[in-house]
């Protein structure tokens, strides 16, 4: 079994495409957690469960602690996850491409057959021009990308793990697993995006200077259309709930200087499988219903005033660029600078 475990609220237009590609590429089993979801996403992943496709656990907010941390640590309890040989903790805005062989998930792992997981650092892409929300694969819309060699924003080139479920000490995290404190001495086997063999980092960022992507990434349409985004804000973040999703969140990830087209090469199975999932008529209408829930849903908020006066911002600014190196180096130690001086104070 490799199984996916992930997290949605309020995203039902996207769950076909995301589902029906990481299918096509290997993956077995998703164990899907949701919460408070107004669009239907919770009705299409029940019925996708009824045609056992994935394994949907309803996650109701309680309390203050985060969902998505409450979700992990209900999945490690779960059967898809507990017998699963490869477990991958994403996002559904997150696109594991991979670039060895054929693409599939098999390709990557003969790359290091006795690795203990690969960590994986995201790709940016940006809105790529696109204003409207559209109701379309997200890989054909989104085709432009961070460059492969950056270091600043160090948002954008944060990473995920596919690791081995090797062992009883390993707990889910949303970067990477966490190990018990005994169990850190283990060597293990690590390897990067490029396929190299590398180390565990502390944090969820890996801020060398080389060239990424060699082996593989993960496409992550952080933003989709500026339309879209305005939905994303309003239901914020599912491990901070306090934290605003707003116009230096879109700053820090709408890069746009690269195309890289190099998932369409997965297009047709993926669109294939999208299609029949859709002559279910199920699932069909309730995908129509989350598409419509999203137009009246972004109609709605352009009568406020704070995501009015965000979009009319997010359309006057330009797509953001790549700083030349030096001044990337430059922020990243000022930020590391004043780190160290507020740990101290």
């Amino acid at each position: 079994m490799r199984t996916i475990v992930t997290t949605m609220r309020n995203e039902a237009p996207f769950i076909l495409e995301w589902v029906a590609y990481h299918r096509s590429i290997g993956f077995t089993d998703f164990v899907v957690f949701t919460n408070d979801c107004e669009d239907g996403t919770d009705l299409i992943l029940d019925r996708l469960q009824e045609m056992g496709i994935v394994h949907h656990i309803p996650n109701p907010r309680r309390g203050k602690k985060p969902v998505q941390w409450t979700a992990l640590k209900r999945a490690a309890n779960h059967p898809a996850v507990k017998k699963a040989e490869w477990v991958f903790v994403t996002d559904v805005d997150e696109f594991l491409n991979i670039h060895a062989g054929a693409g599939r998930l098999d390709d990557l792992i003969a790359v290091q057959p006795d690795a203990d997981g690969f960590m994986l650092t995201w790709r940016m892409f940006g809105a790529n021009g696109q204003v409207k929300f559209t109701d379309g694969l997200m890989m054909d819309q989104f085709t432009a990308a961070a460059p492969d060699q950056m270091i600043w924003p160090w948002r954008a080139v944060q990473f995920k793990t596919i690791f081995r479920n090797t062992s009883p000490d390993i707990k889910l995290g949303i970067h990477q697993p966490k190990f018990a404190q005994d169990a850190t001495r283990t060597p293990r086997i690590w390897i990067d995006d490029n396929g190299d063999r590398t180390h565990a980092v502390r944090g969820t960022v890996m801020l060398h200077q080389k060239p990424r992507y060699k082996l593989a990434q993960i496409n992550h349409y952080a933003l989709g259309a500026v339309e879209s985004f305005l939905v994303k804000c309003a239901r914020g973040k599912p491990n901070h709930s306090d934290d605003n999703i707003d116009l230096a969140y879109w700053l820090d990830r709408n890069l746009n200087e690269v195309e890289d087209k190099s998932i369409l090469r997965h297009r047709q199975p993926t669109a294939d499988a999208v299609a029949a999932l859709m002559d279910d008529p199920v699932i069909s209408a309730l995908h129509a219903d989350g598409v419509e829930w999203r137009k009246r849903k972004i109609q709605s908020l352009m009568t406020d005033s704070d995501m009015f006066y965000l979009y009319a911002r997010i359309l006057q600014s330009q797509p953001t660029i790549a700083l030349p190196k030096n001044i990337q180096q430059d922020l990243l130690q000022r930020l590391f600078t004043m780190r160290r001086a507020q740990v101290k104070t």
